[in-house]
């Protein structure tokens, strides 16, 4: 079975962990912008990641063997600092419209303050205006409040549901945001958020349309082989095999797709890997490695 990953943040992640991710059968990821830990201070910080997501990441994943999306947006928790958000705003046009970017996101709230309304409606305008599908980060504090808002937000400013993503639910919210119309996506986050045991449950009550899997894995304490470990786990408890397909592989396909950006033919058709190519001049090798070069993905590199 192949799957994807569509929210992970691989920039914090090591090449063994796209080895494992490629071995486990991820054939694809969705990277959002994010925030990094530490608040940026500069515009030009976030033009520095955001050239990262549309460049050298999407070049290092497919030296792995993984083809590599991204989101582009100002999240939620920088929103604050309204000055900042403000430059970053002017910024995000100039690659929302980037090859291998498939959403606006990941934006929303967090404190559920004035700024993050402000900037999370602007950049709603802003998805309409290019066309794109939008992931929306739900809080993790006041949640179901916080996620009834998003979506209310969304629909004030127009949105088709079926063009909105909304991540990190749990059971207090994944009902109202089904029978709502939207895109329902759960991280799968060790000891928080949702495991995949109740994932599991999760898809035997609801069944399998508009819900999708992900792992949200970044620099904090996180899987990046959520997603196919949750496969399994469901397929072990007994959920069908084209259900199991349905929320960790199709369902994503299906909602970024709409981005004109995403097509299974861009993992099922790409070139074998070749490590002696270079980005901008640079190499994921380092001094006495050996290149992979072959058309078997299932090899690893030599050190």
């Amino acid at each position: 079975m192949m799957y994807i990953d569509p929210h992970i943040h691989v920039t914090s992640r090591t090449t063994d962990d796209y080895e494992a991710m490629q071995k486990a059968g991820i054939v694809a990821v969705i990277e959002p912008a994010f925030w990094l830990g530490q608040p940026r201070t500069k515009v030009g910080s976030f033009q520095d990641y955001f050239s990262s997501l549309v460049g050298w990441e999407r070049f290092r994943a497919k030296q792995f063997g993984i083809v590599h999306y991204c989101t582009i947006g100002l999240n939620s928790k920088e929103a604050n600092n309204v000055a900042l958000a403000e430059e970053v705003m002017e910024l995000l046009p100039l690659y929302v419209g980037k090859e291998g970017v498939v959403a606006i996101g990941e934006i929303g709230y967090d404190d559920q303050t004035e700024a993050e309304d402000r900037f999370y409606r602007l950049q709603l305008e802003l998805a309409k205006e290019v066309d794109l599908p939008v992931m929306i980060h739900t809080p993790h504090r006041d949640k179901k409040k916080g996620t009834i808002r998003s979506m209310d937000v969304s629909e004030e400013h127009g949105l088709d549901p079926g063009m909105v993503i909304v991540d990190h639910n749990n059971e207090e919210t994944v009902k109202e945001v089904l029978d709502r119309g939207y895109w329902a996506a759960f991280t799968i986050y060790p000891h928080t958020k949702m495991g995949s045991e109740r994932m599991v449950e999760i898809v035997r009550q609801y069944g399998p349309e508009k819900i999708i899997v992900d792992s949200a894995a970044d620099w904090g304490i996180s899987d990046p082989l959520a997603v196919p470990k949750t496969a399994d786990l469901m397929l072990e408890k007994g959920i069908p095999e084209e259900h199991v397909r349905m929320v960790c592989y199709q369902n994503a396909l299906k909602a970024y797709g709409q981005s004109g950006q995403m097509d299974e033919k861009d993992w099922l058709e790409k070139e074998p890997i070749d490590q002696t190519k270079k980005h901008g001049g640079s190499t994921v090798l380092r001094g006495g490695q050996k290149p992979r070069v072959d058309n078997d993905s299932s090899n690893i590199i030599e050190n």
